[in-house]
């Protein structure tokens, strides 16, 4: 009888070495087979890691520092999946990364709502869409008392991989966050 060849299972410690060894134009060359476009496999990436990590990295590599996705264990199963969390200037971050071709609805939002619910009330949430949002989803998060949940959509995500800051676009979303309520703030738009 043939066996068939033995595949070895991706684990999430390779992914965090590859994205690891990309730089600002190599992280331009994923978002251009992941942003904007409809969702499809990428090569050597399981379905939306790639998204993930490269959100992941360009933090990273604006100063900020990274904690990798991760699950979190309770009474010995697996009760949250975190995408990753980044932590900048004081200000703690949970990661919600979704790629895919429609506009991200409400869900992903209340999930990490719930999951911010079990934080330190000064940690906030990001979620980044490839896409980007529904109106009910950009409406929810005006609402999302008393945890701040920030919206991050494609065209800034490109932008911002352009300017290589991540950590000044973070800063002033969450300043417009705290002086204006507003959770969807573009950053290549001026200070209100």
């Amino acid at each position: 009888m043939r066996r068939k060849p033995s595949v070895r299972k991706r684990s999430a410690s390779d992914d965090v070495s590859k994205i690891s060894a990309c730089g600002w134009t190599e992280l331009s060359s994923l978002w251009d087979k992941v942003g904007g476009q409809p969702r499809r496999r990428i090569a050597g990436w399981s379905s939306g890691k790639a998204f993930e990590h490269l959100i992941l990295r360009a933090f990273q590599l604006s100063g900020a520092e990274i904690i990798w996705p991760y699950a979190v264990n309770l009474h010995g199963a697996i009760v949250e999946q975190i995408d990753g969390m980044v932590l900048l200037d004081g200000i703690a971050c949970m990661v919600e990364a979704k790629d895919q071709q429609a506009n991200v609805n409400v869900e992903p939002l209340a999930k990490l709502r719930n999951q911010l619910l079990r934080r330190p009330a000064g940690v906030i949430g990001c979620v980044f869409s490839s896409s980007g949002f529904t109106d009910p989803a950009v409406t929810l998060a005006h609402y999302m008392a008393p945890h701040a949940i920030l919206l991050w959509q494609g065209p800034e995500i490109g932008f911002l991989l352009e300017r290589q800051d991540f950590a000044d676009a973070l800063r002033r979303k969450y300043r417009v966050l705290m002086q204006h309520g507003k959770p969807d703030f573009d950053p290549r738009a001026g200070v209100l």
